[in-house]
């Protein structure tokens, strides 16, 4: 029994561990456009989002029994056996996490964590332990759908808002309301955020006080120290910052107009809010890049750096299987060494955050230059910058030529008559001239 509570323990600070990496890793998916915009200077940014994570983790719990009481079967595992597997899974999703921040690649901290639940559990139990079922409805489905569907949401409004506001289509900055708008937008993306990526770390710990006993299984919510603890590592992990990828969602996906943040950011917390009711464990980071691109293509004139979104998708696709590969060698350490197999996960989980964190060191990426780029370029605009016209202009210009013509050929006409008229005048002088000379 004292062997299980120290287990328990190793998970409880493991989980938090991972809420803190989430929070860092995504910063970018509510302050990334606001701070590329120039509406919000970084830290005033990361320092609002850490304050509205915190709220947000109160205002939900579905996401929370999706993992507690969703995808594993306990009436197929033996429940103090299941915790050093539980241990295993968050090593293989921290393990992702870390790496990903060192390179700057926006991945999901959620399928990080599902992957490497998963990837343990098949090695430490078995794949009849894991529901697919809800996986798939919960996890997979919405990870396919949620980035399209907040696309097609940024890319509606970024027409209706440059529709709505043509009238400054020949003045650059004529739209700079919607920086103060953006103030608002990236707020409820920041709770959104807390609502449904806080809940998911709760649900571990849930699932770990109820394997160990500690917790009656018929109660779903997690308990209310639970809650706090969540609430608050995730605000300090936020605050902390994730720089490196400010920097690449920010500025390296698209170059990031006012009123394209403001519907980039209203795409994706209607879709992360609306996600969380229904208890769907969302990619946060998946949604607000497929929020950016719908925005991009939405702006005429606007450049999207498709090879950037392409290394995106790839650390979309890896994330399951790399954490989840991940998660299920450290439970194989589990099952072939028992308790010195949770040791030596545990060093090699030290060392190599260790080192990755040494590493990033190197290139250190901080408020000071996380938007160097972004900058030097003047607020991030990098845009046509005379847009092709749109067809209401293409329309206006043709009627104005149309006119213009009909204007000229009347002029024309007008000088023919009156030199007709002169003709006339002339020839009928003449010939009074010469009968008067007759």
């Amino acid at each position: 029994m004292e062997t299980a509570a120290l287990i328990v323990v190793l998970v409880i600070a493991l989980a938090l561990f991972f809420d803190f990496t989430n929070g860092f890793h995504d910063t970018a998916n509510a302050m990334a456009t606001p701070i590329a915009t120039g509406a919000l200077k970084p830290k005033v940014a990361v320092l609002l989002a850490a304050g509205l994570n915190l709220i947000g983790a109160f205002l939900s719990t579905e996401v929370s029994k999706t993992i507690s009481h969703g995808i594993i079967q306990e009436d197929r595992i033996q429940p103090v056996a299941f915790l050093p597997i539980i241990f295993a899974g968050l090593i293989g999703a921290i393990t992702w996490n870390m790496l990903t921040w060192l390179l700057g690649l926006p991945s999901s901290s959620s399928h990080a964590l599902f992957g490497g639940l998963i990837g343990a559990t098949i090695v430490g139990a078995s794949a009849a332990a894991i529901d697919f079922g809800v996986v798939l409805s919960r996890v997979v489905l919405p990870a396919l759908i949620a980035p399209f569907t907040a696309g097609v949401i940024a890319f509606v409004v970024t027409k209706v808002a440059y529709a709505v506001t043509r009238r400054y289509d020949g003045r650059p900055d004529g739209r700079d309301g919607f920086r103060f708008g953006q103030i608002f937008t990236s707020s409820l993306v920041a709770l959104a955020h807390g609502t449904n990526d806080a809940q998911k770390t709760m649900g571990v710990i849930t699932l770990a006080l109820i394997m160990a006993g500690w917790q009656s299984s018929a109660q779903a919510d997690p308990q209310l120290w639970v809650v706090l603890a969540c609430a608050i590592t995730i605000a300090l992990g936020t605050y902390t910052g994730g720089w490196r990828i400010i920097r690449t969602l920010g500025k390296g996906l698209t170059d990031v107009k006012p009123a394209q943040g403001f519907s980039a950011e209203t795409s994706t917390a209607s879709t992360i809010l609306a996600s969380s009711f229904f208890g769907f464990a969302l990619s946060t980071t998946q949604v607000a890049s497929g929020s950016v691109i719908g925005s991009g293509l939405g702006r005429r004139g606007s450049t999207v750096r498709w090879r950037t979104v392409g290394r995106i998708a790839v650390g979309w696709v890896l994330t399951l299987p790399a954490a989840g590969g991940v998660g299920a060698l450290a439970a194989l350490l589990v099952v072939w060494l028992g308790t010195w197999g949770i040791l030596i996960d545990a060093v090699l989980a030290v060392g190599i955050v260790a080192a990755i964190f040494v590493r990033s060191r190197r290139n250190a990426v901080s408020a000071h230059n996380a938007m160097s780029e972004v900058a030097d370029s003047g607020l991030a605009v990098n845009v046509t910058e005379n847009p092709p016209p749109t067809r209401r202009q293409s329309r206006l210009a043709r009627e104005q030529e149309r006119r213009r013509a009909e204007a000229a050929a009347r002029r024309a006409a007008d000088a023919h008559s009156k030199a007709q008229a002169r003709a006339r005048a002339d020839q009928k002088r003449a010939d009074e001239a010469k009968r008067a000379a007759e």
